[in-house]
């Protein structure tokens, strides 16, 4: 083997894993963090979580990849280590497919159905039809992603054809062949497999190595086998790594995964020589191929699955003896608005969970007011105390997103991912002001409670009314928000109106109860107080609607939005604006009138029905 031999086996080596990272980074954004969150959440039967694990695992390509996510989630709370267990058996399943995938360079025959099969093939085929998809598209589009798989695939294919073409000249090589026999050992041969995938941390790589280092005919199959069972110890590195720094339970994830293919490799292998030793096995010295080379690994990974998927516990049991330590002094508060760095390589998974937890925040903001306006009317001082806790929560949440989503913003992302980006950053500073605004409420409640004030007859009904309009801004611009729901959204500047209309309408009769001797300077200042907090809570539930629907059209300017309206759009905003007016009545008369148009409306129904 010469020196143009050897730049040419390189060279091979190069594409064949830059191909495969090409493919997995596209499957990946192509499935757009939907199918790492059906992992996450469809995990309660320990077998479905073996099976969704070999899914996501094959359709990722990559058993690392699905096993760092898995201490992840276990790290954030997401998953409990006993769900893990499966994922962990169904990931060593999965990885397979890739080797079957490159078995087929092993493809030999004269009829041109079997020359077709060949990835020599139909491989330039392919990264045509991809570099025309990626040339031809939006930057980010899922046909920009499914190029991206294809010129992958085919990078990956001829990266492989190029190693077994720069090896093949090995055959004759009496030094490499030597060396083959001398792997031969299956102690050796496991520590070579080991160290070599824990390099390059893949075990579906060296796989591919081995499997093109097949072409020589050196290769026999009492040389493949211990070096395939020593890849998948050496996988485990990675799960190992990703766990540095995490909590407990996510260490036990790693040590699961490391445990599984550990013990399972030691008792496959002490069993198989030793049957071996009387029984003698004739295929051992046989010269070995890519397709054996994917059975063996194949039925190696689904037969440690089956055996020891009854001691599931048993390994959780052995995790938790090895990482030891009392779970309960751990911080869990924590856990729940974090989000684990590990997720920020899967940058289409990572925005589906901050999707996820911007939600927690809004509904977290919205539960806050709700309790907020509620003690303004009947104080309860564990009601407050719980407005207290909801603040500093989402408090966490926006430090926690925010500090997430900069970093996540210099990964490549899809386009969609980009504009809910976007919408989050933006929306989250206001959800954090509309919990502080809850708590300047809860404060003031205890402040009226503290100096036993009361409010007014009158003052109360319109307190009542100005908290049921604003209980409901949040509600649409948080529902608007949480759906994704533009068209939701568009109803919230109407009621922003209204409220505005209320704070001045009760600023003006607060004045005459003033002249008249009917309210006190002191809860005047303080219903100032109410009124001022509330009005700015309806500000942020408008920003974040306009937010949304701005961006979601491409406009980004929110301050231009009333200024494009149409004839027809203002009419029907003004006409929206009035019938909403009337929902919110301040009056004795105007309550009595609602009602009896309710009381109407209900009979109406009745008859109907």
């Amino acid at each position: 083997m010469d020196i143009f031999s050897v730049l040419n086996m390189i060279g091979g080596l190069s594409l064949f894993l830059y191909g495969m990272g090409v493919m997995g980074n596209g499957l990946s954004k192509m499935a757009g963090g939907k199918l790492e969150s059906i992992l996450e959440k469809l995990t309660t039967k320990r077998i479905f979580a073996v099976l969704l694990g070999a899914g996501v695992t094959a359709v990722i390509q990559s058993s690392s990849a699905t096993t760092v996510m898995v201490v992840g989630f276990v790290n954030s709370g997401i998953m409990k280590l006993s769900q893990a267990v499966g994922i962990i058996m169904g990931a060593n399943i999965g990885t397979t497919i890739t080797s079957w995938m490159l078995s087929l360079t092993g493809i030999e025959g004269s009829t041109i159905w079997l020359k077709l099969l060949k990835p020599s093939s139909f491989s330039p085929v392919l990264a045509a039809i991809g570099i025309i998809f990626m040339m031809t598209s939006k930057d980010e589009s899922k046909k920009k992603d499914a190029g991206g798989i294809l010129l992958g695939f085919a990078i990956l294919m001829f990266g492989m054809e190029a190693m077994s073409g720069a090896v093949s000249g090995l055959a004759d090589d009496p030094s490499f062949s030597k060396m083959m026999t001398a792997f031969s050992n299956p102690i050796l041969g496991m520590i070579v497999g080991a160290v070599l995938t824990a390099i390059i941390q893949s075990s579906s790589a060296s796989v591919g190595i081995l499997q093109a280092l097949c072409a020589t005919g050196a290769v026999h199959y009492s040389v493949a086998l211990p070096i395939i069972m020593g890849q998948n110890i050496g996988t485990c590195v990675t799960s190992i790594i990703s766990a540095i720094g995490a909590n407990k339970n996510a260490r036990r994830a790693a040590m699961i995964h490391l445990y599984f293919n550990l013990i399972g490799t030691i008792v496959f292998m002490i069993v198989f020589y030793f049957i071996n030793a009387f029984v003698n096995f004739a295929f051992l010295s046989e010269s070995a191929n890519a397709a054996g080379i994917a059975l063996i690994h194949s039925l190696f990974n689904i037969g440690a699955t089956i055996c020891w998927y009854p001691f599931s516990d048993g390994l959780v049991k052995l995790a938790e003896i090895t990482i030891s330590g009392d779970d309960k002094k751990e911080k869990v508060e924590e856990d729940t608005v974090s989000i684990d760095e590990r997720f920020i390589e899967r940058p289409a998974f990572a925005m589906e969970v901050c999707r996820t937890k911007s939600r927690e925040m809004a509904e977290l903001a919205q539960k806050a007011i709700k309790l907020a306006t509620k003690t303004l009317l009947d104080y309860d001082s564990d009601t407050i105390k719980e407005v207290i806790r909801l603040e500093a929560l989402v408090d966490q949440y926006e430090d926690m997103l925010g500090a997430y989503l900069v970093k996540l913003s210099s990964k490549n992302i899809s386009v969609e991912d980009s504009l809910s980006m976007s919408v989050i950053l933006h929306s989250i500073s206001d959800f954090e002001r509309i919990s502080d605004h809850a708590l300047n409420l809860a404060q003031l409640s205890k402040k009226i409670n503290k100096k036993e004030l009361s409010f007014s007859k009158s003052a109360r009904r319109e307190i009542v009314a100005i908290c049921n309009a604003v209980d409901d801004i949040c509600s649409l611009a948080v529902s608007g928000f949480c759906n994704d729901d533009s068209e939701k959204a568009s109803h919230v500047e109407p009621l922003e109106e209204v409220i505005d209309t209320l704070t001045k309408t009760i600023k003006k009769n607060h004045i005459n109860r003033l002249k008249k001797g009917k309210c006190g300077i002191e809860m005047g200042f303080i219903l100032e107080d109410i009124l001022t907090d509330l009005e700015r809570v309806s500000d942020h539930c408008s920003n974040i609607a306009l937010e949304l629907i701005t961006i979601h059209n491409n406009d980004y300017n929110t301050h231009g939005y009333f200024k494009n309206f149409s004839d027809k759009e203002r009419d029907s905003f003004y006409n929206e604006y009035e019938e909403l007016l009337k929902k919110y009545p301040l009056t004795k008369k105007e309550i009595k009138k609602l009602e009896k148009e309710k009381q109407e409306q209900q009979d109406g129904v009745n008859l109907y029905n």
